[in-house]
């Protein structure tokens, strides 16, 4: 199973921007369905936007226009660019891929937006 490992996370004030990456222990995205959940106190991880095999984002309404998903298969990252961030936007983030069945987590990066 690939392990993969976040990072980029922080605080932030509203209105501001983070980019958080997601490390693989192996080149797999190029043959994998990549993309971040989130998970906020008290609620249940909710779907932020994933990037398709041939390189198509989608991305949740919540954050459409806002957040951008990308990859580089070089470097067996997955980005996630988050702009204009709000405070519902707090979470713990979580990157996955999904490749032949097989699904992988990584461990979760904390974003906090608050003044």
């Amino acid at each position: 199973q690939v392990q993969l490992v976040e990072s980029g996370g922080g605080l932030v004030q509203p209105g501001g921007s983070l980019r958080l990456s997601c490390a693989a222990s192996r080149n797999i995205f190029s043959g994998s369905i990549t993309g971040w959940y989130r998970q906020a106190p008290g609620k249940q991880r909710e779907f932020v936007a994933f990037i398709m095999r041939d390189g198509a984002p989608n991305y949740a309404d919540s954050v459409k226009g806002r957040f951008t998903i990308s990859r580089d298969n070089a470097k067996s990252t997955v980005y996630l660019q988050m702009n204009s961030l709000k405070p519902e936007d707090t979470a713990v983030y979580y990157c996955y891929a999904a490749q032949s069945g097989v699904l992988s987590w990584g461990q979760g990066t904390q974003v906090t937006v608050s003044s």
